[in-house]
């Protein structure tokens, strides 16, 4: 996917460090559709740190807990230990800026193994929109996007394709 990013702010707190990322234009994509995700993103209001141009279902916010909760599997599986100890990983999450709902929706969906192919079955661009950045502050929290983690991201950036 050819993803690249630099951190552009790095502040630590006494139990949080602040981390700002600027994400590039991905190898694979078109410039056309690159001009539309950042389209999208501007036209939008504030939902857990990053912005979406709609209101979400409850529907949508679970397939999306559950998508973040793969990408985290995703960054788990190229550890020495796959298994993901929500403890370690809680005070990361809160630092991306996600709030208590969506972190006790993806602490569940964590509880098992999520399927790719099934959760873009039906995935709607604006959720893919919403969930890509996200998803890649997730995979960025090691500073390497492994195998796993570049196929999520694809998957998320070819959804937004297909609007």
């Amino acid at each position: 996917m050819g993803v690249e990013a630099h951190v552009t702010h790095l502040n630590a707190r006494s139990n949080q460090i602040q981390l700002s990322i600027i994400v590039c234009q991905p190898d694979g994509c078109d410039p056309h559709d690159w001009e539309q995700i950042i389209r999208n993103l501007e036209q939008s209001k504030y939902i857990d740190g990053v912005t979406s141009s709609l209101a979400i279902t409850p529907q949508q916010q679970s397939k999306l807990q559950r998508l973040l909760a793969y990408v985290i599997q995703a960054g788990a599986a190229d550890s020495s230990n796959d298994k993901v100890v929500w403890d370690e990983l809680l005070p990361q999450l809160r630092g991306l800026g996600f709030e208590e709902e969506t972190l006790l929706g993806i602490r569940s969906a964590l509880k098992v193994p999520q399927s790719l192919e099934q959760l873009l079955e039906g995935l709607d661009a604006d959720v893919a929109a919403i969930a890509l950045p996200k998803a890649v502050s997730l995979a960025m929290l090691d500073r390497q996007v492994n195998t796993s983690e570049d196929k999520a991201l694809t998957a998320l950036l070819d959804a937004i394709k297909q609007q």
